[in-house]
């Protein structure tokens, strides 16, 4: 994504040369003008996506709703399901509507789709934000294993099934309730959320309607 590109050298230069003349007022950088139109893309080709879509990208009354309820505000804050990157820059809009500092917040993500990935980097880069954000499968490969985070927050695949039960390990600390059956893996992402947060931390998270309606498995995990 970020090496190569379809367009000639000549077409490049020419919307380099047509951006760099674009007036977006002395105050551009608050507004976060790229940003947001940079996100209105995303959110765009999402809804082109239909229910695909929704892999790599949450609604921002969503992601600003999550953000408000946990209060989010200095700490170490982590989406192991990163996508596009929402909640990141929920929680950065809403330290800069309270006067905090952003370099009070770390950020860290990890994200199984490397093209979703480098969005996610691009969404902060844009921003002038960092974070650590790392691609690779959440759930057979813990990119963070040691990562106690203030908050966890997160829009995992729903009922995903097929999901590698059987590459889980016996005795893999995230599980300590259970693993969950092979044909849904909502008690995975609920454990793993659990596992990665800090002793006062806090989850928010986006669930399906299945997860009340279990099987003896996890019915036996939700009561632990």
């Amino acid at each position: 994504m970020y090496s190569r590109t379809n367009l000639d050298s000549y077409d490049l230069a020419y919307l380099i040369n047509l951006f760099s003349k674009i007036d977006f007022g002395k105050d551009h950088h608050t507004k976060d003008i790229l940003g947001r139109i940079y996100e209105y893309f995303i959110g765009k080709f999402a809804e082109a996506e239909g229910r695909k879509g929704g892999e790599f990208y949450t609604p921002r009354s969503l992601t600003k709703l999550i953000v408000e309820i946990l209060d989010v505000r200095e700490g170490r804050i982590f989406d192991p399901a990163c996508g596009s990157g929402g909640f990141f820059i929920a929680a950065l809009e809403r330290l800069q509507r309270d006067g905090i500092e952003r370099e009070l917040i770390s950020i860290y993500g990890q994200e199984s789709k490397e093209f979703v990935w480098k969005i996610c980097k691009m969404n902060l880069i844009i921003r002038g934000a960092e974070g650590d954000i790392r691609w690779g499968d959440s759930y057979h490969d813990d990119k963070f294993f040691d990562l106690r985070a203030d908050y966890v927050v997160s829009n995992p695949p729903f009922n995903d099934s097929g999901w590698g039960r059987d590459r889980i390990e016996e005795n893999d600390p995230r599980f300590r309730y259970g693993i969950p059956p092979e044909n849904n893996a909502n008690y995975v992402w609920i454990q793993h959320y659990i596992y990665h947060l800090s002793p006062k931390g806090k989850a928010g998270f986006v669930m399906a309607n299945g997860a009340l309606s279990v099987g003896r498995v996890e019915g036996e995990i939700r009561k632990k």
